[in-house]
């Protein structure tokens, strides 16, 4: 019997195959070393099929070597320099695809982004017509011109971003590289004053162009100017202030072409990224830290892009670049606590949490952030008390962005997790009270009696409200069902748990109500099949209950919680 070709081994196969065509078709020089060139593609490939991106671009870069003029070999070089952040083997797959006259718009950026970093305005230019001829991404033109006028010296830079108003989709950002061109040029005062309301819009982004603009504000002699940039409140405004008046200056400032356009780039990222062009949104965000290495926003969206295809490593070392003294170090902070937790590091991301919120100054979000963390690792009594030392802080004054009925919630389940039920359900009731018209309050609320057989009408009022609310939602209408099967309502049960089970099929919770259901109006071999279907996620007691249904029939100890 022959050994099953496993998923990577699949991928080394592929390719091997794509090599040994790539490397025999089209090579230009009778001294390429074709051998050498397909064992370093196939060891590029597999390195990244495990996630090692540093081996990777290792052997292509040798594979490259190789077989310089081989424009696929130099594609694919280039493909993953970009994911990993490597300039130099980005910058020869580039000049490779330029002499095969195979330049894509991301080869093309990459070249611009040398030129500029190495003040050569005339190829810059050449690029920036070549990228407006493409037509894909034309609408950086006049941003991408304004800041070559602004670097050369030569050509009114807020004339030329002038003509960006007439495109629509270059006019979005001609607004916030008119005040950062206007800063950048001198004119700091009007600058400023355009900048606020450039960046009304919350988010990172918006205040790190507060933060570089009071950077530079601060560097001429305005520093009353630069503070009333950056509202206190916020921990990078408040860490920016800080450096303001200790006299140092702020990381990132946007005052050279490579800057301004590593700040447009990282933009784009960010908004590609939401419109789920994940591999183009972080092709433009290393280019942002190719440009601006000291630009942490560029940092932060590329962690952020990376951890989102599961490259944790790498994202790490990504919010690794953020220094401490950077204002967003703090943002770094929480980012990696969370990519932490998502590569499975849980112990690692509960011990900076509980750092987080033993340090002086720790609010909320810190203690908020400890007690999930603390709950996924099933300590519920501490994540209780994590979520009361954050109703403790929040008291004061009322939080717009975390309400305080969601800090009653959690502290509530956490409290019912760890077996306290009458903390638990005061808990709860104190956020009913607070947000009467939220279904997440009203289901669990609800459903939490359910558990526990009592209250059973207005554990019923309570989620057939919440179901009113959110009529589409699987576990609110599971709810439901297993609230109609209690009281004996098995047919309307039947038709209201089938709905949540098509909507979640894996659900185990959901299949599991549905066949105690079904078992008890009859219908056993649908029973059996549907506890079937919640075995295949169920796991610990839940798992254990479902095998002794299947051996034995629905009982009274057996009942779905």
């Amino acid at each position: 019997m022959e050994a099953p070709i496993t998923p990577i081994c699949r991928r080394l196969l592929a390719a091997a195959l794509a090599g040994s065509l790539l490397l025999c078709a089209g090579v230009a020089s009778a001294n390429v070393d074709e051998e050498a060139a397909l064992q370093a593609y196939v060891r590029a490939e597999g390195a990244d099929a495990v996630g090692t991106l540093d081996e990777a671009s290792a052997a292509f870069a040798a594979a490259l070597r190789a077989a310089p003029d081989n424009e696929i070999l130099a594609a694919g070089a280039l493909r993953q320099a970009l994911v990993a952040g490597d300039r130099g083997l980005a910058l020869t797959a580039a000049r490779s695809l330029e002499r095969a006259g195979r330049v894509a718009p991301d080869a093309r950026l990459v070249l611009l982004a040398d030129a500029l970093i190495g003040r050569k305005w005339r190829p810059a230019l050449l690029h920036v017509e070549a990228i407006e001829k493409d037509e894909i991404f034309s609408f950086m033109a006049p941003v991408l011109r304004a800041w070559i006028a602004h670097g050369s010296g030569k050509g009114d830079p807020l004339a030329i971003l002038h003509g960006a108003a007439a495109h629509p989709l270059a006019g979005i950002y001609a607004a916030e590289h008119r005040a950062l061109l206007l800063v950048a040029s001198g004119e700091g005062r009007q600058g400023s004053a355009e900048l606020v309301t450039a960046t009304a819009a919350p988010g990172v982004h918006a205040q790190r162009l507060r933060i570089a603009a009071a950077s530079w504000l601060a560097r001429k002699g305005e520093r009353e100017r630069a503070l009333a940039l950056l509202e206190p409140g916020l921990a990078p405004f408040d860490a920016a202030r800080r450096q303001i008046v200790a006299g140092k200056r702020s990381r990132g400032e946007v005052t050279t072409a490579a800057a301004g356009t590593a700040e447009l780039l990282i933009r784009i990222a960010a908004d590609l990224s939401g419109q789920e062009l994940p591999e183009l949104a972080l092709s433009f965000a290393r280019l942002g830290t190719f440009l601006a290495p000291d630009n942490s926003e560029a940092w932060l969206v590329t962690a952020e892009l990376l951890g989102a295809r599961g490259r944790h490593d790498a994202a790490l070392a990504a919010l690794g670049r953020i220094p401490v003294n950077d204002p967003f170090e703090s943002v770094a902070a929480e980012n990696r606590i969370t990519l932490l937790a998502a590569a499975g590091r849980s112990g690692e991301a509960l011990a900076l949490a509980e750092a987080a919120a033993a340090a002086d100054g720790a609010g909320v979000e810190e203690w908020v952030r400890l007690g999930g963390l603390r709950s996924e690792a099933k300590q519920a009594a501490p994540a209780a008390e994590a979520y009361a030392r954050a109703l403790a802080l929040a008291q004061p004054r009322p939080l717009a962005a975390r309400p305080e009925w969601t800090l009653w919630l959690l502290h509530g389940s956490a409290l019912v997790e760890a077996g306290d039920w009458a903390k638990g359900k005061a808990a709860l009731e104190r956020a009913y009270k607070l947000a009467p018209d939220q279904a997440v309050v009203l289901n669990y609320l609800g459903y939490s009696q359910l558990e526990r057989r009592e209250n059973m009408d207005e554990a019923e009022r309570l989620i057939r409200e919440a179901s009113r609310l959110q009529p589409d939602d699987a576990a609110i209408t599971d709810s439901l069902g297993w609230a109609l099967y209690l009281r004996g309502k098995y047919g309307e049960a039947i038709a209201t748990l089938e709905r949540a089970a098509q909507s979640e099929p894996g659900d185990a919770a959901i299949s599991e109500h549905l066949g105690d259901a079904y078992y008890s109006a009859g219908r056993r071999y649908e029973a059996r099949y549907a506890w079937s279907a919640a075995l295949l996620s169920a796991q610990g007691a839940a798992a254990a209950r479902l095998r002794a249904k299947l051996d034995l029939g629905l009982t009274p100890e057996l009942a779905a919680p």
